[in-house]
């Protein structure tokens, strides 16, 4: 089969190249190359009309610079980050969202103040007082006293950067009130779909209380707060928690129910059904119902491609030509990328794109081979084929988004095939229908004729994802695997999905190599926070740590998933661990792997000269003062360049700080500078 018609959506992944490429540059490009994309892409399309295969291959290295040059704009234009203050403040702003939380309320303020001072141009995050009896909406004016802090860095060098998301989502600070807040009418009307997501989700809390109703409004609404971790857990290793995130699924629904209703009641008015294009015009309100769901579930990355995906299918339907093609698959992900390029480092978007790309190449490759049921066939052939594609399409999207799910969260959900089998019918047939015809019911009061049918099926759902992930194995802890094996297979399955013919087969070894990775990278030996309040040492199995007083929680659990460990251990007081390779007394552990490989000392008390002339590398949690012959990893290299990984290796030892491996980025804070120093340079010797 002729593959030339396949070769369209290869620049949309040549974009996604492009901005990827960005990412990874050590700094910033010059603003030149802004400019220079638009006249290649224009002479790439004027190759195109004359020359189709020359053209593509010229708009290949076109739109890996357009990507390249829209990840550059988006980033120069964005505002610059906050001056925090370093103590508790008066924070006044703008009350854009309000998220309810165990905790208590979660506000987000935009024009905020701080004492007063001048307009931030970045949005402020606060969760209110538990015991507070503020009650802000969106559009009302708050004022509180508040301790903030900036946006926080990886918890090791590689791992999830949220001051880099945290640039591109214009969130500037977040921290948690110390006193009760002011909150006072706006002289402004609040954001449309701000409020009316607040009142649907004040609604919803009314008619289905308890977990049922943080999940509901969740579906709904797309804020996701409210839920209990327990449940989050539960929806996570059971293989539901897509189901939480308003994406493809919900806005098929939605769109599908608007669809077939509305073209039902247009056919059963005669002088509608012969005058008006009933077809057409069901399809293009079913789209509007699909916008409007986009707006107010957040505009999530996969709703934007599920709505990109709508607006081609309806023209596809419109014209009469076939609605699901990966060329506008390539489309949408290229217009979410254009809008969003920073979207693409996320979980969402990939493992969103990688479900359908799969879905839709799969449904290729099986349709010659799935019998059709015809109109004359009976309930149980036509019951046996819609279980046969349900299983299918868990199969398809599971096996797909499984190297992202190891990437980014580093475990395997055993029985999802199963528990979606069993959960995706009830959201199709009960939750999701419930919940629109709610949410019509709304204006008139009504809306708990239809919330509590909802909560039903709601409660249902939670009860298969707490069964399921209670089975035996149900969620595997797994190493993650590394970028670069993310990066193999991905190319392995687009490879696998555009083309058609035999050599297709050749991205499969992308893809086994890719999931190989993880037992092919090297894990840090030791870890040390970016306070130094937490140190690792991955020894044999285990990982040992030294935990000081107010160390991150967060921190641990990431450091965990790297080594996909359920626990840690501490490092003992004296003694020996892992074979003898920790060997540890009360001033200090020293870690020898081997003979030929250099040895490293975490301190605890001792002085470093015996460390620092015995090892290759000192970790301490305090300031180490004076000359030191191995590499030093202490309390103030970690508060200059953050978190730091150390390898130790018979060829020597390599240190990587958090700042070392992000480069020079405009998410990436400044080397901080001591009180009464003009300089970041550690201090001077002490003899």
């Amino acid at each position: 089969m002729n593959e030339r018609s396949r070769l369209a959506p290869w620049l949309a992944v040549a974009l996604g190249a492009g901005v990827l490429a960005y990412f990874a540059l050590p700094g910033e490009p010059p603003a030149a190359v802004i400019w220079v994309a638009p006249p290649m892409v224009l002479l790439a399309v004027w190759l195109g009309l004359r020359r189709p295969m020359a053209g593509w291959a010229l708009g290949l290295a076109a739109a890996g610079l357009a990507g390249f040059a829209s990840a550059t704009w988006h980033a120069g234009r964005q505002a610059p980050a906050l001056d925090v203050p370093r103590t508790a403040t008066i924070v006044t702003g703008r009350v854009l969202t309000v998220e309810l939380l165990a905790e208590g309320r979660r506000v987000t303020l935009a024009e905020a103040r701080f004492d007063g001072g001048a307009m931030e141009e970045r949005t402020i995050r606060i969760r209110l007082k538990r015991q507070d009896a503020a009650a802000p909406a969106p559009g009302d004016r708050l004022r509180v006293r508040a301790l903030l802090r900036a946006p926080v860095g990886p918890s090791v060098p590689g791992g999830f950067d949220f001051q880099r998301a945290s640039w591109f989502s214009g969130l500037g600070a977040s921290g948690y009130a110390l006193g009760p807040a002011e909150v006072s009418p706006g002289l402004a009307p609040p954001p449309a779909f701000a409020a009316l997501r607040a009142d649907i989700e004040a609604r919803v809390a009314a008619a289905v209380p308890g977990a049922a109703g943080a999940v509901a409004s969740a579906l709904l609404t797309g804020g996701q707060t409210a839920i209990a971790p327990d449940d989050l857990a539960a929806m996570r290793d059971s293989g539901l928690a897509h189901l939480l995130s308003v994406s493809g699924l919900h806005i098929a629904i939605v769109m599908g129910i608007t669809f077939t209703g509305l073209r039902w009641m247009l056919a059963l008015l005669p002088w509608a059904a012969l005058r008006l294009p009933v077809k057409a015009l069901a399809a293009l309100l079913a789209l509007g119902a699909g916008g409007f769901y986009l707006l107010l579930s957040g505009s999530q990355v996969p709703m934007q491609r599920s709505v990109a995906m709508a607006v081609l299918t309806t023209a596809a339907l419109l014209a009469g030509r076939r609605a699901l093609t990966l060329r506008g698959l390539a489309m949408a992900a290229a217009a979410v990328l254009l809008l969003q390029p920073a979207a693409i480092l996320g979980a969402s978007f990939q493992m969103s794109f990688a479900a359908v790309l799969a879905l839709i190449a799969g449904w290729e490759w099986l349709r010659p081979h799935v019998p059709v049921a015809g109109t004359g066939a009976d309930w149980r052939r036509r019951l046996l084929l819609a279980g046969f594609g349900l299983v299918m399409t868990s199969i398809l999207a599971g096996a797909a988004t499984t190297p992202f799910g190891l990437h980014h969260f580093g475990r395997l959900q055993v029985y999802g095939v199963l528990a979606n089998a069993i959960a995706v019918p009830v959201t199709t047939m009960l939750v999701m229908p419930a919940g629109m015809v709610a949410a019509l019911l709304m204006p008139l009061g009504l809306e708990r004729l239809a919330l509590v049918p909802m909560g039903w099926g709601v409660e249902a759902i939670l009860a298969i994802a707490h069964w399921v992930a209670g089975w035996p194995g149900a969620a595997m802890s797994a190493v993650p695997i590394p970028g670069w094996g993310l990066g193999l297979c991905t190319f392995g399955l687009i490879w696998l999905c555009l083309w058609r013919t035999g050599w297709r087969l050749f991205g499969l070894p992308f893809l086994l190599v890719g999931l190989a990775s993880a037992s092919l990278d090297r894990r840090p030996d030791l870890l040390v926070s970016g306070d130094g309040r937490l140190i690792g040492v991955h020894a044999g199995a285990t990982l040992f740590t030294q935990r000081l007083s107010g160390a991150s929680a967060m921190t641990r659990e990431n450091w965990q998933r790297l080594y996909a460990v359920t626990e840690t251990e501490a490092l003992p007081r004296e003694g020996a661990l892992a074979q003898g390779s920790v060997q540890c007394t009360a001033g200090a552990c020293r870690i020898s792997l081997g003979d030929t490989i250099p040895a490293a000392v975490v301190l605890r008390g001792d002085s470093p000269r015996e460390g620092c002339a015995s090892a290759a590398v000192v970790v301490s949690a305090e300031p180490i003062r004076g000359p030191c012959l191995a590499q030093v990893v202490d309390r103030f290299a970690v508060w200059r360049d953050g978190p730091h990984a150390i390898w130790l290796r018979p060829d020597g030892v390599r240190v990587v700080s958090d700042r070392a491996f992000r480069g020079d980025r405009p998410w990436v804070p400044p080397v901080p500078l001591p009180r009464g120093m003009a300089s970041a340079a550690p201090p001077a010797a002490v003899e």
